[in-house]
């Protein structure tokens, strides 16, 4: 049996989850909502490289995995390195989506929505000058769109004109073009984008790494067998909180259990 561990500073990386989930039921995984520390975009790069890289070498030792799987763009961009010089295991890391927008842009004009940390890594502009040449780029660094998302998923939802506020960057019309896809460079955005379609500006794509990171994880690991069972999957906040019961049925929902530190 394949066992994955997947983290991210919240819940944001459930949107990640729930597409490996859909490709690998058969894996085991344990989900670390690493809450004690949310958000990591308000940690100093030092500071988030130990903590996660000391976070994820004390989960193996109670949870050996095959693979661990880091659902977060502002983590991404600098523990991966880190990861892979200390473990033996393959590190599936969260890239903003930029390829595929500069491919899929016909107007050549897009935004990369993240949070502040992502949008000033040294990583995240390196890819822009790699994969979208030819193409205007919007980076839109949205501080509080995390902890909007957070909020969402427990039952506590913010205006819309609060939502705006956060995207309304994202929407560029200048010499003739505007923009025409958003990429959704924070895992937690995701669980606003139904709300985003609905108050956004105009319409645009909006691009989602999940898809792409579920089939990395099967690209690494292999497809399920067609007769293997479902397996088991937990959820562990290292803050050890108890859910409130918004995001204890949304947890439910999507077959986690509540694993205790």
């Amino acid at each position: 049996m394949t066992r994955l561990l997947v983290l991210d500073s919240g819940v944001g990386g459930l949107t990640v989850l729930s597409e490996i989930r859909r490709a690998r039921p058969d894996a085991e995984i344990l989900y670390l909502a690493d809450d004690a520390f949310f958000p990591y975009g308000g940690l100093a790069e030092e500071a988030l490289v130990a903590r996660v890289v000391a976070l994820v070498e004390e989960s193996l030792r109670d949870f050996p995995a095959d693979g661990v799987v880091v659902a977060c763009n502002t983590a991404s961009t600098l523990v991966l390195a880190p990861l892979r010089a200390r473990l033996g295991i393959p590190i599936v890391g969260t890239v903003p989506a930029v390829k595929p927008a500069a491919a899929a842009s016909q107007t050549k004009r897009f935004s990369v929505l993240a949070t502040p940390g992502t949008v000033r890594r040294d990583y995240t502009l390196a890819l822009i000058a790699e994969h979208a040449a030819g193409c205007a780029v919007t980076l839109v660094g949205a501080p509080r769109l995390a902890a909007y998302a957070e909020a969402e998923l427990m039952g506590a939802p913010v205006p819309d004109a609060d939502l705006l506020a956060e995207i309304a960057p994202s929407f560029v019309e200048a010499d003739g073009t505007r923009t025409d896809a958003v990429v959704l460079a924070c895992t937690h955005y995701p669980l606003l984008v139904a709300r985003f379609e609905r108050i956004a500006p105009w319409l645009v794509a909006w691009l989602d790494p999940a898809p792409a990171i579920a089939r990395r994880v099967t690209n690494l690991f292999g497809e399920s067998a067609a007769d293997a069972p479902p397996a088991p999957a937990a959820i562990r906040f290292t803050s050890g909180r108890t859910p409130a019961p918004p995001l204890a049925e949304a947890l439910a929902a999507r077959g986690l259990t509540l694993a205790r530190p």
